[in-house]
């Protein structure tokens, strides 16, 4: 695992992009092995979480054994912005549930899945680079 955060989600990202180009098997406008976009929807989808998880304070109320679902970060993510309610809601219904769930093999729906991903990615990424800035002033 990376020491930041942001570039651990960077990574999951780019493992679903290789994992599309290497073994889905793009044939015309959709992929062939479904199995292989379900894999890279929940790669994408975690490298969505990992991100989040860096600039929110999601698992700050966490009991022992808790586990976090979708509201959790929706909450989380409300209290920091709320404008990113409607894409991260987005994301999640395109990476977590379209592509993780049911393998939807549609190539556009899958780039268009991957865009949605990245941008939670990006805009978490502006967050943790001024929360990485303020703790280097204070020091």
């Amino acid at each position: 695992m990376l020491s930041n955060p942001i570039e651990e989600a960077e990574r999951y990202m780019q493992n679903a992009r290789k994992v599309l180009s290497e073994k889905a098997e793009k044939q015309g406008n959709f992929y062939q092995d479904k199995k292989y976009v379900k894999a890279a929807g929940n790669y994408a989808w975690n490298g969505v979480l990992v991100a989040l998880e860096a600039v929110t304070e999601v698992r700050k109320n966490l009991k022992k054994g808790q586990r976090l679902d979708f509201k959790d970060y929706q909450n989380a993510v409300l209290k920091k912005d709320r404008k990113m309610n409607i894409p991260l809601l987005a994301a999640y219904d395109s990476l977590h549930k379209a592509l993780g769930y049911d393998g939807n093999n549609n190539y556009v729906i899958v780039q268009e899945s991957l865009k949605q991903g990245q941008s939670i990615i990006d805009w978490a990424a502006k967050y943790y680079a001024l929360s990485s800035e303020s703790i280097a002033m204070q020091s």
